[in-house]
C-alpha cells in the first residue's frame, strides 16, 4: 500500500527541485533540449515576482511530484481561472495517486479562490495522461480550440512593429 501523500508549497531554496521536475517532464516529452530555465529564473519569477506557484507531492519525506500553475482570467465568467502549466510525477511514483492528489489540491485551490475553472494542455500523443484526465479526473477535452504561440524572434519582431 502506498504511503500517504502530503502536498506542500514550494519555498525559496526549492529552485533545484523545480528544475529537476521540469527536466524530467522535458525528457518524458522528448524535448530535453528545450529547457532553458535555470534555478535563478525560478528564484526570480516564482519566489520574487510571484508569476507562478508550485506545489510538491511528498511520500515518505521525498518529493515525488510537482505542479506548477498560475492564475488567468475569464472575461465571460468575470472570475479568475487556474492554469496548470506543468504536472509531473516521478516514474517510480506513478499509479499511486500522486497525480490525483496534486490535481485535487489544485481543484481545491481553485474553489477557494472562486475560480471559474482549471485548465491545462496535454500532448496529443500522451494517451496515458489523456486517459487519466478524462476517465479519472472527469475533465473535458476542448477540441474546438487551437493553441497559438508567439515567441522568440517572431515575438520581438511583432513587438517592435508600429
Amino acid at each position: 500500500m502506498p504511503a500517504s501523500i502530503i502536498i506542500r508549497k514550494a519555498q525559496p531554496g526549492d529552485e533545484s527541485l523545480i528544475l529537476k521536475f521540469v527536466r524530467e517532464l522535458a525528457i518524458y516529452e522528448k524535448a530535453e533540449d528545450k529547457v532553458k530555465a535555470t534555478e535563478e529564473h525560478y528564484r526570480k519569477t516564482i519566489f520574487e515576482k510571484h508569476f507562478a506557484h508550485v506545489v510538491f507531492a511528498c511520500q515518505d519525506g521525498k518529493e515525488v511530484g510537482m505542479a506548477l500553475y498560475f492564475f488567468n482570467y475569464s472575461t465571460w465568467e468575470g472570475k479568475p481561472g487556474l492554469y496548470l502549466e506543468d504536472l509531473m510525477v516521478s516514474q517510480d511514483a506513478r499509479a499511486n495517486g500522486v497525480g490525483t492528489a496534486l490535481l485535487r489540491h489544485l481543484a481545491k485551490t481553485a474553489v477557494e479562490m472562486d475560480c471559474a475553472r482549471v485548465e491545462w494542455m496535454a500532448l496529443d500523443w500522451n494517451t496515458p495522461a489523456i486517459d487519466f484526465y478524462v476517465h479519472k479526473v472527469k475533465a473535458k477535452v476542448l477540441d474546438e480550440w487551437s493553441t497559438f504561440r508567439l515567441d522568440g524572434q517572431a515575438l520581438l519582431d511583432f513587438a517592435s512593429t508600429d
